[in-house]
């Protein structure tokens, strides 16, 4: 496994000889040391984008969809090893991270096609001695700093739609699981992305954002991770007008109406909760359910929950792992222990478990009310709270009094509530009837303090895009 910084297409020590241990969260086990990249190390990485991208640029879009499918097909060839890592550095259960690996591989096989698929346009011109062309053209060097919780599809997700534009980037993986991140970059120069198009820099946050928002040579910046940071680089951004993609903080709230499938809503909302071990920014945080299935809906779920498996994340027989860190493990304790002493009923679970320090039951909490702590943050954690709700109104209020506005979640089977709900709900992304709705050829991104800009899809590709008018006189 390599684990030196990719630049220009050469793996390098960091200036500073200092390293990051990388641990497995399920054991503790010091899977290995990456650089501790300096500033002057990621200068070094934009500085090789730069000198890469009018080669790559000019390259036809057919070419660079063909080394974006040789990407896609190594990614595929190699899920195994790539599920493995994703496992033991992340935390994430085996299957789950498989299921990553393919999620990861649709975006670089999308951004394929997509590359073909730029296009400008000829307006009619009021005029009859000019013509009005549009053209569309990479943005230049691009940026992308990803978080730990998806480590190969958050880069992936940037990466492929950067590529087929004709632009160039420079990836900053998190530091918890930076692996992945180093084993994307190797597939990469295997498939034949040419030197400096692609650069991979494990350096700590602060260090790459300065280095970043100080070269007027990057464009544009995509981010995933948390609202306080994206706030900080929106003011980094400033100076030189550096563009931005911004997915934040999520605070996801479930409908369930009375006359929603039961199954159907017990395995959906268990999905959109328990996934990844809760720590996705669509999980479900905030439960609502109608007052009529109220009782049943509680004790067929909380029995689904129970039915839960917490191990290490190699077994295939695990549905839940631990958490990235000590860190989390004491907000998703404190979420729990504020809403039992404010009133909420204990279900299920409430208390870490396992080996290794970092395991939590799987929990279910009922009588969850609005001003409790995990109603109001995030908690990035195994914990189920449901509250009940009476009428459309009262549900569709209480969802949106959230300042987030990631993603949303509705179960019914009425038709016109459906469309209600899915219009009135203020979050980009909205789950009907379905407890994992992302998907790589949609548009997913947030509103409110969940950030901007859209990534999967055609629509990504904007992101990477510069509109350029020429208006041709005869």
């Amino acid at each position: 496994m390599e684990t030196r910084n990719l630049i220009n297409g050469v793996w390098r020590s960091p200036e500073s000889g200092r390293t990051i241990a990388v641990d497995d969260p399920a054991t503790g086990e010091i899977l290995a040391e990456v650089p501790e990249a300096t500033a002057a190390d990621v200068r070094d990485a934009i500085v090789a984008a730069a000198a890469a991208l009018p080669g790559w640029r000019a390259r036809t879009a057919d070419d660079r969809g063909a080394v974006l499918r040789r990407f896609a097909g190594l990614v595929s060839e190699r899920s195994a090893e790539l599920a493995e890592l994703i496992a033991r550095e992340g935390g994430k259960p085996i299957g789950e991270a498989r299921g990553e690996v393919a999620y990861g591989r649709s975006f670089l096989a999308w951004a394929a096609e997509e590359a073909t698929r730029v296009y400008g346009e000829t307006v009619p011109s009021w005029h009859e001695g000019k013509r009005v062309l549009v053209l569309r053209q990479p943005v230049g060097v691009t940026a992308s700093i990803t978080p730990w919780n998806f480590p190969l599809a958050m880069i992936t997700r940037k990466l492929g739609p950067a590529l087929a534009a004709g632009c160039t980037q420079v990836v900053k993986p998190a530091p918890q699981t930076p692996l992945t991140a180093l084993e994307l970059g190797r597939l990469a120069v295997e498939a034949g992305v040419p030197a400096g198009v692609v650069n991979v820099v494990t350096a700590p946050g602060p260090d790459f954002a300065a280095a970043v928002f100080a070269d007027a040579r990057v464009r544009k910046v995509s981010f995933t991770g948390s609202t306080e940071v994206g706030r900080q680089l929106i003011e980094r951004s400033a100076g030189n007008v550096t563009r931005l993609s911004l997915e934040l903080g999520g605070h996801a709230p479930v409908i369930v109406f009375d006359d929603a499938d039961l199954d159907a809503a017990v395995a959906g909302v268990l999905r959109a909760k328990f996934r990844n071990n809760g720590q996705s920014c669509i999980a479900a945080n905030r439960i609502y359910v109608q007052r009529g299935i109220r009782e049943e809906f509680t004790a067929a779920f909380d029995a689904a929950v129970g039915a839960l498996r917490v191990g290490g994340t190699l077994s295939e027989a695990v549905d839940v792992g631990p958490l990235i860190d000590g860190a989390a493990l004491r907000k998703v304790r404190a979420h729990v222990d504020d809403a039992v002493a404010r009133g909420a009923r204990l279900l299920r679970g409430g208390s870490p478990c396992g080996p290794g320090g970092r395991f939590f039951e799987p929990t279910v909490l009922d009588g969850v009310t609005d001003d409790m702590l995990i109603f109001n943050e995030e908690t990035f954690g195994p914990v189920a709270a449901l509250a009940a709700f009476d009428t459309e109104e009262e549900a569709l209020r209480r969802a949106n009094a959230s300042p987030f506005g990631l993603a949303a979640y509705v179960f019914s089977r009425d038709l016109g509530r459906v469309v209600r709900a899915a219009e009135a709900l203020e979050y980009g992304v909205v789950g009907v009837n379905d407890g994992a709705p992302s998907t790589g050829q949609a548009p997913f991104g947030g509103m409110k303090l969940s950030g901007y800009g859209r990534e999967g899809g055609r629509y990504v590709m904007h992101e990477y895009l510069e509109t350029k008018y020429v208006s041709l006189a005869l």
